[in-house]
């Protein structure tokens, strides 16, 4: 794909407290290489990486396929930053919630960063992945794999285990928040229109003839 050439342009935030492994996970994820000697991310910074995203079609079949090019924004877990970094939230479609799974106190502050995103992000229900990181450090687990899940599950969002350094998850953890936001997207679509299609327009299903930018409503 050359720079122009795509679909859609996807914003995904990645945040949680400093030392969860953020910049070292968007790494593997643009990169597939982990280098574990990353300094502390000052205020934000972004990583960039093309993909095709495939439609269902009927009965589960492949539908469509759209270039999508996702801009990864990596912010600063400090406190000092957070009037920087929330600023953020309203361009962002999606989130990666990340926590270290060998620190109890980042699991605790999850429920910070939500009530954060509640606040600041688009609207009060945006599409997020809860991620626990670091999950090949067993010996120096702090999180049990139940007490993460249950908490994803009392805000309705999936959950991951993820490595960094081995490469666990970190593709599909992306790759589901994704879907979440492209299926939003086409539903968004499909609502405005509804008028069109009932006078024998368009069908109401995304349309890959023009970059697009969009968010839709929770």
């Amino acid at each position: 794909m050359t720079d122009g050439d795509y679909d859609y342009l996807i914003k995904l935030l990645a945040l949680g407290d400093s030392g969860v492994g953020k910049t070292t996970f968007l790494y593997r994820y643009t990169d597939n290489k982990f280098n574990p000697k990353f300094i502390t991310t000052v205020g934000i910074d972004f990583r960039e990486k093309r993909v095709v995203y495939n439609t269902q079609g009927p009965n589960g079949s492949t539908g469509k396929a759209f270039k999508v090019h996702l801009q990864l924004w990596d912010t600063a877990g400090q406190e000092r930053f957070r009037s920087l970094t929330t600023a953020f939230f309203r361009d962002a479609m999606g989130f990666l919630l990340m926590f270290d799974l060998t620190s109890q106190q980042s699991f605790l502050n999850v429920r910070n960063w939500m009530s954060q995103l509640q606040a600041n992000a688009y609207c009060e229900n945006p599409d997020i992945v809860l991620i626990g990181n670091k999950a090949d450090l067993p010996d120096q687990r702090e999180v049990s794999e139940r007490q993460a899940r249950d908490l994803a599950d009392k805000y309705s969002i999936p959950y991951f285990e993820t490595s960094a350094a081995t490469g666990q998850n970190v593709e599909k953890a992306v790759e589901t928040l994704l879907d979440l936001i492209m299926k939003r997207m086409e539903q968004c679509v499909e609502k405005t229109q509804v008028p069109d299609t009932v006078n024998g327009g368009s069908s109401g299903k995304l349309d890959g003839e023009k970059p697009a930018e969009k968010k839709c409503a929770c």
